[in-house]
């Protein structure tokens, strides 16, 4: 008899190009071996240049998607991309406090790769009170960890906030961990830095690929989640999910007139061309 694959349920809103959001998630939970369950938050309107509109879900909805299934099924590991509205956030707060023992990875989407702004600043609060506290992980890029560490305080203490102060003040708002990527800081190579209760535990430096990348958070989150699900510790899992995720950006393509997509099933191709 096959053995069955760990699953992890996914919250997040629809990206139709299946560059980002719910698509990448379960197209990344799948390569590596997982049995995705999806719960939709908004659906949108956007392609690889950026959003054009948003629908959100009614929280009711999302609650009875996720609810449903959570009565069926022993869900592995939780990941959260995009959540819609704060009434989406507090009853997603809701569904995952009921599952103490399950990971809980956060990729705190603020805003799309051109800047369009999907969470405001009362989303951004209610994230903070209600689902930071439970998370095992939250991944924002280096932007969104300053955005979301000083939300309180002007910009220019924002602009000018250190990455390792931001991680401090993260990590005071509840989560155990907090893995910072370094794709938008202007240094030579990528570097992700992960911080914990004693701060400063690793930092990770990658090649820095050339052109832009619709749905790297997402795919790189969706990854730590899956190798969890899998059984591997915490850094275990972040080295893997990051060699992974800068595969899928090394193969990634251009199908459209924006940003490139990750390819998560790069290793598939692989094989592929190995045989020809």
């Amino acid at each position: 008899m096959n053995l069955m694959p760990p699953t992890v349920m996914t919250f997040a809103a629809t990206d139709p190009s299946s560059g980002a959001g719910l698509q990448a998630d379960l197209l990344t939970l799948a390569s590596i071996g997982c049995h995705p369950l999806s719960v939709v938050t908004a659906i949108t309107v956007q392609d690889t240049v950026g959003v054009e509109n948003v629908m959100m879900f009614d929280a009711d909805w999302v609650n009875d998607q996720a609810r449903t299934i959570l009565e069926d099924m022993q869900v592995s590991a939780f990941k959260i991309g995009m959540l819609g509205s704060v009434e989406n956030v507090a009853v997603i707060a809701e569904i995952v406090a009921d599952y103490p023992d399950v990971p809980l990875l956060i990729d705190p989407v603020l805003s799309s790769g051109r800047g369009d702004e999907l969470a405001n600043e009362e989303m951004q609060a209610a994230m903070i009170d209600l689902l930071f506290p439970q998370a095992t992980m939250i991944t924002p890029n280096s932007l969104e960890a300053r955005r979301l560490a000083f939300h309180d305080d002007d910009s220019d203490a924002i602009e000018h906030a250190s990455l390792d102060e931001s991680a401090d003040r993260l990590l005071g708002m509840g989560c155990e961990y907090v893995l910072i990527t370094g794709t938008h800081e202007r240094s030579q190579e990528v570097i992700n830095t992960l911080y914990g209760e004693s701060g400063l535990i690793k930092a990770y430096n990658w090649e820095r690929l050339p052109g832009s990348y619709h749905g790297s958070g997402c795919t790189l989150t969706s990854a730590i989640a899956a190798c969890i699900a899998h059984g591997l510790s915490i850094e275990e899992a972040i080295l893997e999910a990051q060699e992974y995720t800068w595969k899928t950006l090394k193969y990634g393509f251009r199908p459209g007139m924006g940003q490139y997509i990750p390819d998560r099933m790069f290793w598939a191709r692989d094989e592929e061309d190995d045989a020809n």
